[in-house]
């Protein structure tokens, strides 16, 4: 984690352990136009260069009680073009969240009933494609299936809190390897 370069470093962060602990800055959220009308680029985002392709699996706790509190990864190529996946809370319940934005965002979201962390978060980039999962108690759960732009891109933990400061997130695994053959049906691991 230490080796990483923030986009909108939060105010407060430490690495302990090889873990990555932040707390989030006022109002902060990755956003492109869609119903709202506004542009925000100014959530937090620890970023290593990506693979052209690769399998990223991401773990991490927060306590999201607060509308939109995320937490998750983010694969960015710029301001107009990214996508962000992790764990949302929205609606007063926690959701699997994905925005997958390209000069605007869409978003989709899962409740997750009774999810209480740690959670797990797999992304995965081949041939032109996003692959989303999340671990659940019975393995690898399918989340997301979209089209990606190929090229140079960043990849790493992010968090926003859009409509306060002050979540707490602790990113304790982050590890990227090469895609896998087969990207939609995951074995559990």
């Amino acid at each position: 984690m230490a080796e990483g370069k923030w986009v909108n470093p939060p105010p407060d962060h430490r690495i302990d352990g090889g873990a990555l602990h932040l707390t989030t800055g006022k109002k902060t959220d990755f956003w492109q136009e869609t119903l709202y009308g506004f542009h925000r680029d100014d959530g937090h985002f620890l970023a290593f260069d990506a693979p052209e392709e690769f399998d990223a699996v991401l773990s991490f706790a927060s306590p999201l009680d607060t509308l939109y509190d995320q937490a998750g990864i983010m694969l960015r190529q710029s301001p107009p073009a990214w996508v962000k996946a992790g764990i949302e809370f929205s609606d007063g319940v926690l959701n699997f969240s994905t925005v997958v934005t390209n000069g605007v965002s869409d978003w989709s979201v899962q409740p997750v009933p009774g999810a209480s962390g740690p959670f797990t978060i797999r992304l995965i980039r081949k041939g032109g494609a996003i692959v989303v999962h999340r671990m659940s108690p019975e393995g690898w759960r399918l989340m997301r299936l979209a089209p990606f732009p190929t090229g140079a891109a960043l990849l790493g933990p992010m968090a926003c809190s859009p409509e306060r400061a002050g979540l707490e997130v602790s990113f304790t695994d982050f590890r990227v390897g090469p895609a896998p053959d087969e990207a939609l049906h995951l074995e559990e691991g």
